[in-house]
């Protein structure tokens, strides 16, 4: 495990084949935070569908729009946490008017499941409007105590 915090900022051009690269990247935080196989897939998973959201819905697949990924470790001396952004340059939406997946009328629709995963996959979740425009998501993954 690291024994101090720092910061990954990826800028990437809104398209798909930008995800596994930001795949790659989460994986290896994952494993500089010192988290099993396990939690490093599900933080993939929930970083996954931010990014996906962030390039489809948020920038609408613009490529001239950028999508920011940054993986930080904190507090710097001792990391307890691994907080992941993801922030998007569109127009933002209220994360309050998103359809709850597991509701009996949306089981068989597709929207709302990328949020539902990453507040089921991260130990905090909080979606606003970015102070430059656009949409942030902040993820939250606490590391197990070192030492």
């Amino acid at each position: 495990m690291l024994m101090r915090g720092g910061t990954v900022r990826l800028q990437i051009h809104s398209h798909f084949d930008m995800l596994d690269f930001v795949q790659v990247v989460s994986d290896r935080m994952g494993q500089f935070a010192g988290l099993d196989e396990d939690a490093i897939h599900w933080i993939g998973v929930a970083v996954r569908e931010s990014v996906i959201n962030a390039i489809k819905h948020g920038n609408r697949e613009d490529y001239g729009k950028m999508v920011t990924v940054e993986f930080v470790m904190t507090p710097a001396a001792q990391p307890s946490e691994l907080v992941v952004r993801v922030l998007d340059q569109g127009a933002g939406f209220d994360p309050q008017e998103v359809a709850d997946p597991l509701a009996p009328e949306n089981v068989l629709k597709s929207s709302g499941r990328g949020i539902f995963f990453m507040r089921n996959f991260m130990d905090d979740v909080t979606l606003r409007r970015g102070d430059e425009g656009g949409m942030e998501v902040r993820m939250v993954k606490k590391l197990a105590a070192s030492g």
